[in-house]
């Protein structure tokens, strides 16, 4: 049965500010994979019906599996919904990820539900990458860096 996971931050950064680094491609890659692993981001077209293609290596291997999607909704510093597929035929099934952003006094309150992860992925093992990008994030977004 595939699994889903539920996590929760706030991050001292403007939604708007959080929702680019969701749809730029070098901001993207540089925060999204996990620890132990890189990520390439081949194509990217963040509108909704727009598609998008990556893969991420795990460092110490050099294994790398590529996945893409579709982006199903886009609101602008408020939401983001996409699914995805694997390239690797051994992880069947399709996710649906939804990133909701709101402000807070002191930030933006993060929500994100990735559903329908492979039974071949254990859910906590998920939870703990999810967990690493979101500090990753954090350090992307966090600092107020002037021009």
């Amino acid at each position: 049965m595939p699994s889903t996971v539920r996590l929760h931050r706030v991050l001292t950064a403007t939604p708007e500010k959080i929702y680019r680094a969701f749809l730029d491609p070098d901001a993207y890659a540089q925060w999204l994979p996990p620890n132990g692993f890189t990520a390439k981001v081949h194509s990217m077209d963040p509108t909704v019906g727009g598609t998008y293609r990556m893969a991420f290596t795990n460092f110490t291997s050099g294994h790398t599996h590529g996945f893409g999607g579709e982006y199903i909704e886009l609101k602008p510093g408020a939401r983001i919904r996409h699914k995805a597929t694997f390239d690797d035929p051994n992880l069947p099934g399709e996710t649906m990820t939804t990133i909701d952003l709101k402000a807070v006094s002191v930030g933006t309150e993060i929500s994100v539900v990735q559903e329908g992860i492979p039974d071949e992925i254990p859910a906590e093992g998920c939870y703990l990458g999810w967990q690493d990008s979101l500090l990753n994030l954090a350090r992307l977004v966090e600092p107020d860096i002037p021009d």
